[in-house]
């Protein structure tokens, strides 16, 4: 019986590799995984999230940034957060500026494809950064946002927001968006 062996990178070997690539890949465990496109939804919510955001931080202490810009959650693991806050000064891993180490807040958009990893693994994972928040998950086909906040005894709550005219507050941030606003142009599937 052949028995095969696979080879798991290094983190070094993931980031130059990642950094060369054309397209981005996620890092878990020594093996990279490739980000795949984003629906129409998906797009649209990730825009709305970052413009609301943009504009509800002001020229404050946090900025916004899309899902190009890595964050390593350990040496295990990189992901590219479809959305994420950091406050204050960036904390980046090396010269080539493009690895944050301090979110603040972490937004995922839903896609069925990977819903089950944002809510449990990634999840899992991203509790161990010491500088997160809050992480927030928005559904692409209805009209939910759930938000986790870390307490000061570092257990996290859960808020559910269902209805177009709630607002998302955001404690750690100083801001509330309202749902309107984040589904604006989103085509929902008919209840």
């Amino acid at each position: 019986m052949a028995s095969s062996t696979v080879t798991k990178l290094t983190e070094e070997q993931y980031l130059s590799l990642d950094r060369a690539a054309e397209s981005r890949s996620e890092f878990l465990a020594g093996e990279m995984f490739a980000m795949s496109g984003a629906s129409m939804q998906h797009g649209r919510l990730q825009r709305n999230l970052i413009t609301q955001l943009t504009v509800s931080l002001g020229v404050g202490p946090c900025e916004a940034f899309g899902s190009d810009f890595r964050v390593r959650v350990s040496g295990r693991m990189y992901t590219y957060p479809d959305v994420l806050v950091v406050c204050g000064e960036p904390a980046l891993a090396d010269g080539h500026q493009d690895v944050l180490l301090n979110p603040a807040v972490i937004f995922e958009v839903l896609s069925p494809s990977t819903e089950k990893y944002d809510r449990g693994l990634k999840f899992l994972h991203y509790r161990s950064i010491e500088s997160l928040r809050e992480y927030v998950l928005v559904d692409q086909n209805q009209v939910l946002v759930e938000q986790y906040t870390r307490q000061a005894d570092n257990t996290w709550t859960l808020r559910d927001y269902l209805s177009l005219d709630a607002e998302l507050k955001l404690d750690s941030l100083g801001v509330s968006l309202p749902l309107n606003r984040i589904y604006d142009r989103v085509e929902l599937p008919a209840a």
